[in-house]
């Protein structure tokens, strides 16, 4: 059986998003998300196969690897936005982050690293515009993020020359889980224009290069963190 491409978190903005361009490009794909119906329905206009997983579970890339054992590249296209005043903050917060966002990454790389040694692979990670620019109330998933962007550049050298790592950092995109922040219009404007750009993300935005990256398209790319933040990070 031909490896495909897996995506984590696929029935999210960024993830279909990617599912999509991939499908487009005639690209082998597999979808991994929690919500049974919602993937399955992804599935079945992509005609491809998919997995009902959820990150936070113990031994999910077991179950996962179940169903698809050959990979030539992973998206983990899992985020969160978890914003609390330091204060507030406790172990549990960071702990269930670093769950979702690094740990099961570290699972997903590892259940599959072989397969992508032998394919030639290629990982996207993404992180957010907060791990480097300083936004109140960010402690939780800067942090996190950050830790990410550190494991891309450790994996990218460690890899080398087999499977190339990369990551890409965005700022607030329309999605399902930046809703609670975006249904109040005054909010969302303002953060828009904070961006030089003037506008939100979409989850087309990080998809464009997170399909670039995994692909070979991209193959002399490793070890990078690349901002999809309307100029964010360093215009504002």
């Amino acid at each position: 059986m031909d490896p495909k491409y897996l995506i984590f978190g696929a029935t999210g903005s960024i993830g279909s998003n990617l599912a999509t361009q991939l499908f487009n490009s005639n690209q082998n794909i597999h979808l991994v998300a929690r919500n049974e119906q919602e993937v399955k329905t992804l599935s079945e206009k992509f005609k491809c196969t998919y997995s009902v997983a959820d990150v936070l579970e113990d031994n999910f890339i077991e179950k996962v690897k179940s169903q698809i054992s050959e990979v030539k590249g992973i998206a983990y296209c899992v985020g969160s936005i978890d914003l609390k005043p330091f204060r507030m903050v406790n172990e549990q917060d960071f702990n269930k982050c670093m769950k979702l966002n690094l740990y099961s990454a570290v699972e997903a790389i590892k259940g599959y690293q072989e397969s992508l040694k032998k394919n030639k692979g290629s990982v996207v990670l993404f992180s957010t515009v907060a791990a480097q620019r300083g936004f109140t109330n960010h402690a939780i998933i800067a942090s996190t993020k950050a830790a990410v962007e550190g494991l891309t550049v450790s994996l990218a050298a460690e890899f080398a020359p087999n499977i190339r790592v990369n990551c890409i950092a965005p700022s607030l995109t329309n999605s399902k889980i930046a809703e609670p922040m975006l249904k109040n219009k005054a909010l969302a404007d303002g953060i828009a224009k904070a961006h030089p750009l003037k506008r939100l993300g979409e989850g087309k935005d990080s998809a464009s290069l997170a399909k670039f990256l995994i692909t070979e398209d991209s193959s002399w790319v490793t070890g990078q963190v690349i901002a999809v933040d309307g100029g964010r990070s360093k215009l504002s």
